[in-house]
């Protein structure tokens, strides 16, 4: 984990091996943890390392995750694989509540599937890794080659 959320800072250490991309069955696959989801240099450094596939465990509280993976499926063109915690916590005197919202997207953004808010279950989907390995939107424009870093 890269990135410590609230409390964290004053508990953890931050990871310090980075993110890194391993393959598997002739399939690149990334992690990124719980609140490094808010930092898309994440995701975009996993695609760069050749992930087709971005894992996501989590406990999330703040709403705006389900809708930053998606987004990082996109700009990527990869799959977003987050699995999430329901329910809540007391912790430090304060009472935490898990979005829950557990979810697998492909590259082009469509959710292909989603768990509920507050229970617990399973999820699968059916996926074709090499639809991420395709980094082409247009005839004449690639996500990666088409990046001008030397202005970011």
């Amino acid at each position: 984990k890269v990135h410590r959320f609230d409390t964290e800072k004053a508990i953890f250490s931050p990871g310090q091996t980075g993110f890194f991309v391993f393959e598997f069955r002739q399939t690149g696959i990334g992690m990124m943890i719980c609140f490094d989801w808010r930092f898309p240099e994440a995701a975009r450094k996993l695609t760069l390392d050749g992930a087709q596939i971005i894992c996501h465990p989590s406990n999330l509280v703040l709403p705006h995750c389900p809708d930053a993976m998606k987004t990082r499926a996109l700009e990527n063109n990869v799959f977003t694989v987050t699995c999430d915690r329901v329910g809540s916590e007391n912790r430090t005197g304060r009472q935490l509540k898990f979005i829950g919202k557990s979810r697998i997207i492909a590259p082009d953004g469509e959710v292909l599937g989603e768990l509920g808010t507050d229970d617990p279950g399973f999820l699968s989907a059916d996926i074709d890794p090499q639809l991420a390995a395709n980094k082409q939107i247009t005839l004449n424009n690639e996500i990666l080659s088409d990046r001008r870093p030397e202005f970011y």
